[in-house]
């Protein structure tokens, strides 16, 4: 099973939602920023990986419970959210197609890539 850590990274009552590009697996679905983990854990997984996609450092503020998936293509992965706030502020979009803020009450509307779907539901019903 893969593990891919994911980044719920808030600012100002928003939520940063990143939308993967044309070329990439899963085209044009919106997810939380991260990536796959290496030899390294979670956290700095995942601080290497906003690094790469979004040009900024986070600050984690808490990991949230993760959840599996399989994808039709036999692929599994394990998603380790976590909530974060940014410790700088220019994102540069390196790999994703566009990041946008969304009010909490608005993520949910967003076409959201599977694995994404239950971490979605359970920022809302625990931090709205």
């Amino acid at each position: 099973m893969l593990k891919v850590t994911c980044a719920i990274i808030e600012n100002n009552g928003k939520v940063l939602c990143t939308q993967r590009s044309s070329k990439m697996d899963l085209p044009n679905k919106w997810e939380f920023p991260g990536g796959k983990m290496k030899d390294e854990t979670a956290e700095e997984c995942l601080k290497r990986e906003i690094k790469e996609e979004l040009g900024v450092e986070v600050k984690i503020l808490e990991q949230l419970p993760s959840n599996e998936h399989s994808y039709s293509n036999s692929k599994k992965i394990k998603l380790i959210p976590f909530r974060c706030i940014l410790k700088t502020f220019e994102i540069t979009l390196l790999e994703h197609a566009q990041a946008i803020w969304l009010p909490l009450e608005k993520i949910e509307c967003l076409d959201w890539a599977k694995a994404d779907i239950p971490i979605v539901k359970h920022y809302i019903e625990n931090y709205k």
